[in-house]
């Protein structure tokens, strides 16, 4: 998938900057070419539920944020996301005490 393609689906305006940020994530995402596809299918189907997969402005890491309305909802998204991952191979981080999820990268 182009660079250009990757920063639009995630909702990214083409700049220098996100240029250069994607990059980085894309060099500390171990197997990025194992990833990118499920990654944006999850970010997809999270918009349902008020998540979406983003940089970090942490970490050159991609983050899935779980922004669901109601704790069930944030339970049934987390266990969509941990399900994903098991599924395709990827590893991902939980961010204490947050919603949220590093994708580390695909683990062979």
């Amino acid at each position: 998938m182009h660079k250009q393609a990757i920063l639009t689906q995630l909702g990214y305006g083409l700049t220098p900057s996100t240029e250069a940020q994607l990059d980085r994530v894309i060099a500390h995402t171990v197997g990025f070419e194992n990833v990118e596809k499920h990654l944006i299918a999850l970010h997809d189907a999270l918009k349902a539920y008020h998540g979406f997969v983003a940089f970090s402005s942490n970490k050159d890491y991609f983050k899935i944020k779980n922004e669901a309305p109601s704790s069930e909802m944030i339970e049934e998204v987390n266990d969509m996301i941990l399900k994903w991952s098991a599924k395709y191979k990827i590893t991902v981080e939980k961010v204490p005490n947050k919603n949220t999820y590093y994708v580390i990268g695909y683990k062979s």
